[in-house]
């Protein structure tokens, strides 16, 4: 963990005194030695089918695997714009899947915690089809992403939360979580405004706040929680209840590291330098809790 933590705080270091960089959009490009299967039907719904992507690369082995939870407030689905992020990922020798869950606009929460659990028990149930090792499967995501990676990854097993669609049976624990700018206490974030995405996704907290408990990341971190690694922007300002969760997750004995990236807005992920960056250092924690 020292030799962890001395890398972390090398490369936090170098990102935050580097010449402030220029904004660059970043379009998918799937490398050669990468796989595509689009449109993976992992859950019906109500309103509609869960549809995977999943990344898998073509040389012969078993991967672990990541799920990666796109943002945009919970209403907007984001899918296209991670897609470069999901590429890195997949390159590095994992297996990615993106969620589409659905939007806020669609069905309240906790429809899309439940799309993302049935997703993670699908890829559980067909490893064999995709080249996954069920015992080592991480969580991404950034914004609302973030907020559900980070929910996925404290309610890994918690049955009053997994719903019921798609691969029954199978666990929803998770080995490695990765939070980027996302929120982890909604009723923090709430006290003073309560924003539009949050009523769309939630409801009033004025009349759901057990609702915005239940909803909130670092309401459920406990000693089986997974390593968490929280990457945040300089300059992005979604990072409310960040600090007293990495707190909790001390005090539980769970490893956490914080990495900002310099100069980095809102989303970083989805534009260069802070896309490379940011996927180095995925990648980075998670060969060292899936790979190691």
């Amino acid at each position: 963990m020292k030799k962890l933590t001395s890398l972390l705080l090398l490369l936090s270091i170098s990102l935050l005194h580097a010449e402030a960089p220029k904004w660059k959009k970043v379009l998918p490009a799937l490398p050669d030695i990468l796989a595509l299967h689009e449109g993976v039907e992992c859950s019906k719904t109500p309103e509609r089918p869960i549809l995977l992507n999943i990344y898998v690369p073509k040389a012969e082995g078993i991967y672990p695997a990541i799920l990666l939870i796109h943002g945009g407030g919970w209403k907007q689905n984001q899918i296209e714009a991670d897609k470069p992020l999901a590429e890195r990922l997949a390159a590095q020798g994992y297996v990615v899947a993106q969620v589409p869950y659905r939007l806020s606009t669609e069905a309240k929460y906790p429809a899309a915690l439940h799309d993302c659990k049935a997703a993670l028990r699908f890829l559980r149930a067909h490893a064999a089809e995709y080249k996954i090792n069920v015992n080592k499967i991480g969580v991404a995501g950034g914004s609302a992403g973030g907020h559900l990676s980070a929910l996925m990854g404290m309610t890994g097993g918690m049955s009053s939360v997994e719903g019921e669609g798609g691969s029954a049976g199978q666990s929803t624990k998770l080995q490695a979580c990765v939070v980027m700018a996302g929120g982890m206490d909604l009723i923090k974030s709430n006290e003073t405004t309560n924003g539009e995405g949050y009523i769309l996704f939630l409801g009033p907290i004025s009349e759901k706040r057990d609702l915005y408990v239940e909803a909130s990341p670092i309401t459920h971190v406990g000693k089986d929680s997974p390593p968490t690694l929280f990457i945040e922007g300089e300059k992005d300002t979604l990072k409310i209840g960040r600090s007293e969760m990495q707190d909790k997750l001390k005090a539980a004995g769970v490893p956490t590291e914080l990495i900002t990236l310099k100069d980095a807005p809102h989303p970083y992920w989805m534009s260069q330098p802070w896309l490379d960056q940011t996927a180095e250092a995925m990648g980075k924690w998670f060969d060292l809790y899936l790979k190691k």
